[in-house]
């Protein structure tokens, strides 16, 4: 699984770092890093993505 944000839409509110942040983080400008999705964090990252509030994250793979 492979996650992209799209940054027009993300509003950095950190929704998707409270459900997985070994893949998730802001950097000091605020900015989403996505890291590499392991298999153990699949359903967290899956829930991040539907739980994001802005629908700013998608999945490929």
């Amino acid at each position: 699984m492979e996650v992209s944000v799209d940054r027009s839409l993300c509003e950095a509110n950190a929704v998707c770092v409270g459900f997985a942040p070994e893949v998730f983080d802001l950097d000091d400008d605020e900015n989403l890093v996505i890291g590499p999705v392991p298999d153990s964090e699949v359903e967290r990252v899956s829930q991040a993505v539907q739980s994001c509030p802005k629908n700013a994250l998608f999945t490929t793979g």
